[in-house]
């Protein structure tokens, strides 16, 4: 088993903060249940992670890109299509009658509402009951 050191990693990735997240997201990926690119050799993941550095076995733009997308908070939202669109259109018309009008006064609302307990069928309120 060829020991592993930073120095020999350095070499791959100039930067230490680089280096140490790379091998980090790579460790994870490990433990997930990735494949080895080199022999166990009893090591511990970040070991093996820093091996595969050390020796070029690995795709560093693949990890690095994984790495971002694992950081991302901010997801932007698909495009809606024709059809989705369509059917968000659709859903407006029917929900616009029963939206309540929010710029209506006190007094106005209270003219809607009586009004609507006007046409209040009192035989109904007595089936009801």
């Amino acid at each position: 088993m060829a020991r592993v050191t930073v120095e020999d990693c350095i070499e791959k990735i100039d930067n230490r903060f680089e280096l140490v997240m790379l091998a980090a997201q790579r460790a994870r990926t490990l433990s997930s249940g990735a494949e080895l690119t080199v022999e166990r050799d009893n090591d511990k993941n970040p070991v093996i992670a820093l091996r595969e550095i050390a020796e070029e076995m690995l795709d560093l733009e693949e990890i690095e890109e994984s790495l971002v997308k694992g950081l991302q908070k901010y997801v932007e939202p698909d495009e809606p299509d024709e059809a989705e669109m369509d059917l968000l259109s659709a859903g407006d018309e029917f929900s616009e009658n029963y939206i309540p009008n929010i710029s209506a006064t006190g007094d106005e609302l209270a003219e809607k509402t009586s009004s609507f307990d006007d046409n209040v069928n009192e035989e109904e309120l007595k089936e009801d009951s």
